[in-house]
């Protein structure tokens, strides 16, 4: 969808009203990072994109890149904000998204094992013809995960829909000892930067919400 050319400067004063926010995401976990920054979307429209990597793109590009083509992907009114994001989990240039099965699962789990590996989110705000955009990278390391571990998280399904097979917010949290970075952008939104993304865009957070 071809993003409408009007690029209003949005409005940010003290008084101005919170314009209409649709999140494009189905996340409950994104859903409840914008929560607390007291955000609650007014409506959620996941889009339909193909989020295959192209050859040789790295890890990074390749995040922004799927965050800004899935804002496109939303049709709106020019005064509405619509926010998107995707996590990427990386190692080197190898990108790890969602498994498709738990047989996948396993194979991503075994290569994090023991090992440090990125986290990469990118977010993008689009209002009108504007879109503002972010990415945070962090740093993270699994433990050495024993058969029996690696079996028992499988078994649980906690390892579904989550990029690199694993959600560090729920039980997988235990094979984590060390981050670096943000912990919000782990989990799938780093809150430091959307809140900055959202006022750049002219949705208040400290103001008057209707």
């Amino acid at each position: 969808m071809a993003a409408p050319d009007r690029q209003d400067t949005p409005d940010t004063g003290p008084g101005s009203a919170r314009p209409r926010l649709i999140l494009g995401s189905a996340s409950p976990r994104r859903r409840e990072l914008l929560a607390m920054l007291g955000v609650v979307p007014d409506a959620v429209c996941p889009p339909e994109i193909d989020e295959t990597p192209r050859k040789a793109e790295p890890p990074r590009a390749y995040c922004a890149r799927i965050a800004r083509e899935k804002v496109a992907a939303i049709s709106a009114a020019d005064d509405a904000v619509v926010l998107c994001a995707d996590t990427t989990v990386a190692m080197g240039r190898r990108i790890l998204g969602k498994p498709a099965d738990a047989a996948e699962a396993a194979v991503f789990l075994r290569a994090l094992s023991g090992r440090r590996h990125r986290v990469v989110t990118a977010v993008a705000l689009r209002r009108g013809g504007r879109i503002w955009e972010r990415s945070v990278e962090s740093r993270v390391k699994m433990k050495a995960l024993s058969d029996a571990e690696l079996a028992a998280y499988l078994t649980s399904g906690d390892w579904q829909g989550k990029a690199g097979a694993y959600g560090i917010q729920g039980p997988a949290g235990a094979f984590i000892p060390w981050i670096s970075g943000s912990f919000s952008a782990i989990v799938g939104l780093p809150l430091a930067e959307t809140a900055g993304l959202l006022q750049a865009a002219g949705y208040p957070l400290y103001g008057p919400k209707s």
